[in-house]
């Protein structure tokens, strides 16, 4: 335990020394596999270094706030000696404040989709128990699997035991509602007994079952609060109230411990917490949640039985570029919901061969590059990583890097995706894919060995179509790898020709070396070659013919790609991202085409300029090692439109 504990303090000195040190982190906190730095600053992060950190494998920068994937499990262990050993604080109720001052930049759709996660990473564990043990108990209980007879059956003896893990199992799934609205609670900042308390009142046996209620075995009784006729019935499988629940309970609690003074707010603050919390239980939240969860489960339900296979195919097509966007941080509600609702989950098989599709371009990349060490290297470790149900370092470290490989694997997971459907493979659990996924299978109809064909299915099309569509992909090759520049998914098939070119000065000024600018972002060379301009007019125009690749919502940076292939990050000043907006008015939009001299964006460069802003425009060619050289023309001079400002060769 001490050498764990040694190693991962030196690990986390490594990660200290490449942020910036201790006084650029606000919090650091963890999901299932990632160790999640805040930072106030993102630019003193060393993304190289900190992705030859040990045990590391991969990293990436999301806003203000560094990824380093680790993996489950180790993440949890390197997360507690982090915190420890720099005193950077962990998770706490201020950390949505922390968030705000780092500028990460996340709406209100995104901070739900990422409290959605840590209400279930909470509870993960109790979820995978309950998985497996009924999986196990129907092993030990299913005919077929081993002869004519049950395990049970030839084994009377482990009758009694089989008995108990059903126990086991099923008592975890049956209160379900009171573990999510548990950590519901304790997510939102309120007091988790609490929670559970409101968990008691949502599942109380004075209630009528709701599953009796729905099947019509029981029914629900009426009262009349104020006039209005109120059902009460129990909330059994009501993932989607819990959660809501969860929210209600923790703001209340929130409100009157705030509110009451301290006298009798140890008394008074629960009790009024739970008291209209339960009110709004049945009132409101109850029936909105209800209606929600029938909604998401009839709306999963139609896409099995209407699309078919081709539903299936889709999704297990494009969930892996869901994870890629953060839209997956909702599936843990959902899949709870269509456990609560079905007793079954047909999503897992799917997102777990959208996984294996993912591993299979990594093994037919390292195919193709096999003669490059350090790729076959990442290679390997990231499809291992795949075999565990870690992702990232399969989709961070290779296939979105170097992009027809995420492709490659996403038709492998949609082949694999129409094979869960033919075999009507399900999941008793959720949580976890791959090799690990074998236990939550659904034995059911050879459950399990359909589960690893399905999985081979989708490696074996994550391998055939990237080295298909490898064939037809160009690359850099350098001595340390390829190099791929940052283009779309089909022109990274058909890649644009590279050409030597001249641009023109993006702004009117100074022209001064890349390296003499005020930002080590720029100067260092780390995002590309380039030069930099001092405007003297607040104009920025295309340098050459080309087309509008991204358009910063806060107006202060623009990239293009030029029709010879280059493609160009266009900053306007530095640090000025904290204007949010102001004082930059942009004319274009994303993917539009325009000429050389056309106006970009106009910005108040005397404003700029008043608040004490650094106005240098920095150009960097982000793809420099697409081209062989990429050149300053020499002129301290003013220079306009009409000027020539960087020369680049093929």
């Amino acid at each position: 335990m001490a050498g764990k504990k040694e190693r991962y303090e030196k690990i986390s000195d490594d990660i200290l020394k490449n942020i910036g040190g201790k006084e650029n982190a606000i919090s650091a906190i963890h999901c299932a596999t990632r160790l999640r730095i805040t930072v106030k600053d993102k630019r003193k992060i060393n993304l190289k270094q900190i992705e030859e950190v040990d045990l590391a494998k991969g990293a990436f920068i999301n806003g203000n706030q560094l990824q380093i994937i680790f993996g489950a499990g180790l993440v949890d262990a390197i997360t507690a000696v982090f915190t420890e050993h720099t005193g950077i604080p962990g998770n706490t109720d201020k950390e949505g404040d922390a968030h705000s001052q780092a500028g990460l930049k996340q709406n209100a759709f995104q901070r739900f989709l990422k409290s959605l996660t840590d209400v279930f990473i909470e509870i993960m564990p109790g979820i995978l128990a309950a998985g497996i043990l009924t999986g196990l108990t129907s092993i030990l209980g299913q005919k077929g699997l081993f002869g004519p007879r049950s395990v049970v059956e030839m084994v009377p003896s482990l009758a009694g035991i089989n008995r108990i893990i059903n126990i086991g199992a099923s008592g975890i799934f049956a209160m379900l509602p009171l573990l999510v609205v548990y950590s519901a609670t304790k997510r939102y900042g309120g007091r988790a007994v609490l929670g559970l308390a409101m968990g008691t009142v949502m599942m109380s046996a004075s209630l009528p079952d709701a599953f009796a209620v729905g099947s019509g075995a029981a029914k629900a009784e009426i009262v009349h609060i104020f006039g209005l006729p109120v059902q009460l019935i129990g909330f059994q499988g009501g993932i989607i109230v819990a959660l809501l629940m969860g929210y209600a309970v923790a703001k209340l609690d929130q409100f009157f411990t705030k509110k009451l003074p301290g006298v009798i707010q140890f008394v008074l603050a629960p009790m009024l917490t739970i008291l209209v919390s339960s009110l709004l239980l049945f009132i409101i939240i109850g029936p909105v949640g209800q209606l929600l969860a029938s909604g998401i489960t009839n709306s999963l339900v139609w896409m099995a039985n209407t699309l078919g296979i081709f539903g299936y195919m889709i999704f297990a097509g494009i969930q892996q570029i869901i994870v890629i966007t953060g839209l997956h941080n909702m599936f843990g509600a959902v899949e709870a919901q269509l456990l609560s609702s079905t007793g079954h989950d047909f999503l897992n098989p799917l997102m777990s061969v959208a996984l294996a599709g993912q591993g299979g371009a990594v093994i037919g990349y390292m195919i193709l590059k096999w003669k490059h060490a350090k790729t076959r290297e990442l290679c390997i470790s990231a499809f291992t990583s795949v075999l565990f149900g870690i992702s990232e370092p399969a989709i961070f470290g290779v296939n979105l890097k170097y992009k027809f490989p995420l492709l490659a694997g996403c038709i492998g997971g949609a082949l694999a995706g129409g094979y869960v459907y033919l075999t009507r493979l399900t999941a008793l659990s959720f949580g976890t894919t791959a090799l690990p996924g074998i236990a939550i299978a659904e034995p059911a109809n050879n459950g399990y060995l359909n589960y690893i064909i399905a999985n081979l299915i989708g490696i074996a099309g994550g391998i055939i179509f990237t080295l298909l569509l490898g064939a037809f992909h160009r690359e850099t090759v350098t001595e340390k790898g390829p190099v791929v520049s940052d283009k779309s998914l089909t022109e990274s098939i058909a890649p644009v020709e590279r050409r030597d070119d001249v641009l023109s000065p993006v702004a009117s000024g100074k022209s001064i070396a890349l390296s003499d600018v005020n930002d080590k972002v720029f100067s260092s060379g780390s995002l590309g070659k380039g030069a930099a301009i001092v405007p003297n007019k607040g104009e920025v125009v295309a340098p050459a013919d080309g087309q509008i690749l991204t358009v910063f919502v806060t107006g202060h940076a623009i990239g293009f790609r030029t029709d010879s292939g280059a493609e160009l990050l266009i900053h306007i000043g530095i640090d000025t991202v904290k204007l949010k907006g102001k004082f930059f008015d942009v004319r274009v939009n994303q993917g539009q085409k325009v000429n050389r001299g056309d106006l970009l964006v106009n910005f108040d460069l005397e404003e700029l300029k008043k608040l004490g802003y650094d106005t240098t425009i920095s150009v960097v060619v982000t793809n420099s090692n697409d081209f062989h050289e990429i050149d300053r023309i020499e002129n301290e001079t003013v220079i306009d439109r009409n000027s020539k400002f960087l020369a680049i060769t093929a």
